[in-house]
């Protein structure tokens, strides 16, 4: 009897020292090697700015009650919605297009692109939209006082992202009209997704990072300045 238990008692043992032994790797995997700041601290100009009350700066957050009131104002989206995974998919555009140019858009097709090369948008994540092969070489002025343009990706690609992906927002680099498409901004609004308009995404993989969204817990706004940070592995 005390052979079998010392022989129990000595596999656990061996147990626990091999699983330790594999944690730090496990961990090591896990771990993000810095955090990127994304937030443009830019004064805005634009049309949207000078409507609101307070500082403007050009990164902002548009809450679903800025489309439908009775819905989370910035201050309402729970927690959990504002810290997620990130994936950041082109907008390839033409030498003939601008940065601000309305008619790029992501379709369904660059969606199932993407996902052959990166593998398919986790639930519950963000997606970052960035204008490839376009790069922002103008002013900080010109920046700030950029107009408003409609939301850079198709209907049908984010009603795909939202009700198959299930993914939480959409982040834009430049200011966006969301009234353009009032179809496509209720059913992100019925679902809880949000924008971030006005980010930097320039530096970010396509993958493999954490998005962190600070917005004002003012209950009272449907949009607001918000700092945004990216853990990036």
């Amino acid at each position: 009897m005390r052979i079998r238990s010392f022989i129990i008692a000595y596999a656990l043992v061996l147990a626990i020292l091999l699983f330790a032994d594999r944690r730090p790797g496990t961990m090591q995997q896990d771990r993000y090697s810095h955090v990127v700041d994304l937030t443009d601290g830019q004064n805005a100009t634009s049309k949207r700015a000078t409507s609101l009350e307070g500082p403007e700066f050009r990164t902002r957050i548009i809450a679903p009650a800025a489309i439908i009131p009775g819905t989370w104002t910035a201050g309402q989206i729970p927690p959990e919605r504002l810290v997620a995974p990130l994936v950041v998919i082109d907008l390839k555009t033409a030498a003939s297009q601008t940065i601000n140019d309305s008619t790029a858009q992501i379709s369904l097709d660059d969606i199932a692109a993407w996902e052959a090369q990166h593998g398919i948008i986790p639930s519950g994540a963000v997606v970052a939209i960035r204008h490839a092969g376009a790069p922002d070489n103008r002013a900080p002025d010109d920046r700030s006082a950029a107009p408003l343009t409609p939301l850079p990706i198709a209907r049908d690609a984010a009603l795909f992202l939202i009700e198959a992906r299930d993914t939480i927002g959409f982040a834009v680099e430049t200011p966006v009209n969301l009234s353009s498409d009032r179809t496509l901004a209720t059913q992100m609004a019925l679902h809880g997704n949000y924008v971030v308009e006005g980010m930097r995404l320039t530096s970010l993989p396509a993958t493999g990072s954490l998005i962190i969204v600070a917005p004002a817990k003012n209950k009272k706004l449907g949009e607001a300045p918000v700092r945004i940070l990216a853990m990036v592995r």
